[in-house]
Parts: structure tokens; C-alpha cells; sequence
């Protein structure tokens, strides 16, 4: 049998515009990051159980700080703002923040990226750009469908091999994948055991990536 997960204590810390301001990178940390309406504030919320923890909203985008949770007095859970693309004239450019791009290739004890992904949608071409971006840099990533109530079993089943087939047209290999649902909490082991792994055996200690001083 595997672990059993444990009790998760959450608090929120702050919030900054600029990743020197963060938290000292004391920390194993991990990001979480998706296109406007994913259900990202949802699921960090369902995953801590504490649905006050982050702000959910109405209206898509409002994340617009890198906003930092202590989990279990151990590690960071990071909320970023989201990313998509802007379209001027006929020229189409992957849009993110400076905020975003300065954190996510500077902060040392970054561990993993978790890339959300509304399960119900065929890839879309910002977020392919966005893991093509990450992956240039040598970020660790993974990736979470949300909203799997959604859809049934099966449909979950196929829209995962779909979304997986199309990154093997032009990855070498696939990053972890999780399946998730805010409303129903499936997935919420295997995530946060998955995370615990990430931050062991040196929980509490910074985890710094290659290339990094």
C-alpha cells in the first residue's frame, strides 16, 4: 500500500510583482500555472482543503502576482499568473508576463512547473508555445487536466492519449501527467504524494536546478 497522504496545513504568505521579493528560497517550491479559467485557484484550494486559501473568481485572469503558499510549514505551493496569446494585425505572439518569465528562470528552488490543462479542449497552440518555452529553458514540468467531472471515464481516457499523442509528435518523451477534478477531488493523492516526492528527501531545504548558483 502507499503512503497515506498527510493532513495538509495551509497559510498564505504574500505576494510580489518581482521574484526577489518572494519568500527567501529556503524551500522546496512548485508552481502552478495555466491559460485564463483553467480552474487553478480551484484546484490549489481543493488541494489544501481550504477553499478560502486562493481567491476564485468570476472572471478569468484576475491572478496577477506571484502569490506564495506554505504548505505544512515545508514547502511552497506558488500560484502564477496565467499566460495566452495576443493578436496583432496578422502577428501572433505568446503572451506572459515579465513577472512569469524573470520567476520561473530565475528562483533557484523552483522544483517543477505543473501546467494546467482544461481537460475537455484539444491542445491549444499557446499552451504547446508555452511548454516549448519551458522545456527550451530546461524547466521541470508536469501536467494537470482539470475539470475531469467534465467529462466520463472514457472521454477523460481519450482526450489524455490525444493530448499525449500530440506532444510525442515533437517531444521525446512525456512529463508526468495527473487527471483532476476541484468538485469531486479526484486526483488529490497522487498529486500531493507526487509533490512530497519531488521535495525528498531534503523537505525544508532549497532545490536548486541545474546551472544554478
Amino acid at each position: 500500500m502507499g503512503k497515506i497522504v498527510p493532513h495538509i496545513q495551509s497559510k498564505y504568505i504574500s505576494s510580489a510583482t518581482d521574484y526577489n521579493k518572494c519568500p527567501a528560497p529556503e524551500r522546496c517550491e512548485v508552481a502552478f500555472i495555466g491559460r485564463s479559467n483553467v480552474g487553478k485557484s480551484s484546484l490549489i484550494n481543493m488541494l489544501t482543503n481550504n477553499n478560502h486559501l486562493a481567491r476564485v473568481s468570476s472572471t478569468p485572469g484576475k491572478t496577477e502576482t506571484i502569490n506564495h503558499y506554505l504548505i505544512n510549514e515545508e514547502w511552497y505551493l506558488v500560484d502564477l499568473p496565467g499566460y495566452g496569446y495576443s493578436k496583432k494585425g496578422k502577428v501572433k505572439k505568446l503572451l506572459f508576463s515579465k513577472i512569469i518569465e524573470k520567476y520561473i528562470k530565475m528562483r533557484e528552488n523552483l522544483t517543477c512547473v505543473f501546467v494546467l490543462i482544461d481537460i475537455r479542449h484539444a491542445p491549444q497552440e499557446a499552451d504547446l508555445t508555452f511548454f516549448t518555452w519551458l522545456i527550451t529553458h530546461e524547466i521541470p514540468i508536469a501536467i494537470v487536466f482539470t475539470k475531469a467531472d467534465k467529462l466520463s471515464a472514457k472521454a477523460q481516457n481519450d482526450m489524455v492519449t490525444s493530448y499525449k499523442n500530440k506532444l510525442l509528435e515533437t517531444w521525446e518523451y512525456l512529463p508526468e501527467t495527473f487527471v483532476t477534478s476541484a468538485q469531486t477531488q479526484h486526483g488529490r493523492e497522487e498529486l500531493i504524494k507526487y509533490i512530497i516526492e519531488l521535495c525528498h528527501p531534503a523537505q525544508g531545504q532549497p532545490q536548486k536546478r541545474d546551472g544554478m548558483e
